[in-house]
């Protein structure tokens, strides 16, 4: 696992250097503040989202880079002595692994419940949403029309048989959407639902939502599932492969005239064993600030989780504005195990 940290003093080291200063008659030095940050969130432009604080609050950020799973399993295994402070990941489903493996504390702060809606945070206070991205329907605009996707269950039709890429049926993001679709509807529709596009496949479930995306303005595909940060960093991008791409694709919100679309964020918690339990929280508090939440738009192409904030991201905007799904995001983790054993027994591997 990549590891980018600046070294932080042990208890044991930071005492020797106390009496080292009393010995030779000079003032101790303070141990800086840090913040030790196990992230799995990849994406190069958060270095500013990191240095911007440290330059406003003087506290150093050290950071723990991994996949997701294995960043919540390196705080569970570290136990009592974790370093952690911070944990950072992308997807509901993963907050809510970290939620029931008990590595995270709650927070009561009054910044964080006045920033963040409701929905998008843990009434108990051990995860908090700080950008959001939706699950929205990529199609060719020339060979699709657009009621033939404005729903998920459109997915499942038989006008769309042998024209829907989908990455694997294992991966977070499909399985959050699922789950939510057991919230509100139940286990037999949604497994209905799986079945009906695992039989729409127009070859097995592979490769990320950028792949789909390629399959689908090359022809080999006429739909799929992405996330709406990959499409708008292909619209926002300068490269000439990804103009031609996105110039043959066009993307749907489904359930407008329904309950909406599907919603997930990108959120972190304080770790129950924090050691530097009050500069975790000033970081927390940062990520909610208005600065922070327009890094989260403008560097990666996610929406604020604060309402009203205003954004330069052109291709966001081009988006426009959308009924979204407000299920309680808990209920998405509650159901997560459920609906991998829906796209097991369906065939959506």
């Amino acid at each position: 696992m990549p590891v980018r940290a600046v070294p932080t003093p042990t208890p044991r080291r930071a005492a020797a250097l106390l009496l080292a200063a009393c010995l030779a008659g000079q003032p101790a030095l303070a141990e800086p503040e840090v913040v030790n940050l196990y992230t799995a969130r990849h994406y190069q432009t958060d270095e500013r989202l990191y240095s911007d604080f440290t330059k406003a609050t003087g506290i150093a950020i050290n950071r723990i880079e991994g996949k997701e799973d294995e960043i919540i399993e390196r705080i569970r295994q570290e136990g009592a002595n974790s370093p952690a402070d911070v944990l950072l990941t992308v997807d509901m489903g993963r907050l809510w692994r970290a939620e029931q493996a008990g590595i995270l504390a709650p927070l009561k702060s009054a910044v964080l419940e006045v920033r963040l809606p409701a929905h998008l945070r843990d009434p108990a206070g051990r995860w908090f949403g700080f950008s959001t991205r939706a699950r929205v329907i990529a199609y060719a605009r020339d060979r699709v029309k657009p009621d033939q996707v404005a729903t998920y269950d459109d997915l499942a039709a038989p006008a769309l048989k042998g024209k829907v890429c989908v990455r694997s049926g294992s991966h977070v993001y499909n399985l959050s959407l699922l789950a939510s679709m057991i919230a509100a509807d139940g286990e037999e529709k949604a497994e209905a639902w799986a079945r009906g596009v695992v039989a729409n496949f127009a070859r097995p479930p592979q490769g990320g939502d950028t792949d789909q995306m390629k399959a689908i303005a090359a022809g080999q595909c006429d739909v799929g599932l992405v996330n709406t940060y990959y499409y708008v960093r292909a619209l926002n991008s300068p490269a000439a492969a990804d103009k031609a791409m996105v110039a043959n694709l066009a993307v749907a919100m489904p359930g407008q005239q329904g309950r909406g679309t599907h919603v997930n964020v990108s959120g972190a918690g304080l770790v129950k064993t924090a050691p530097h339990r009050a500069a975790a929280v000033r970081f927390l508090e940062y990520l909610a600030g208005d600065a922070a939440q327009i890094h989260f738009a403008d560097g990666n192409n996610e929406w604020p989780a604060v309402a009203g904030l205003r954004t330069a991201n052109p291709g966001l905007a081009s988006l426009g504005t959308f009924k979204t799904d407000t299920i309680d995001l808990a209920l998405i983790g509650k159901h997560q195990a459920r609906a991998q054993a829906i796209f097991d027994k369906v065939g959506w591997k």
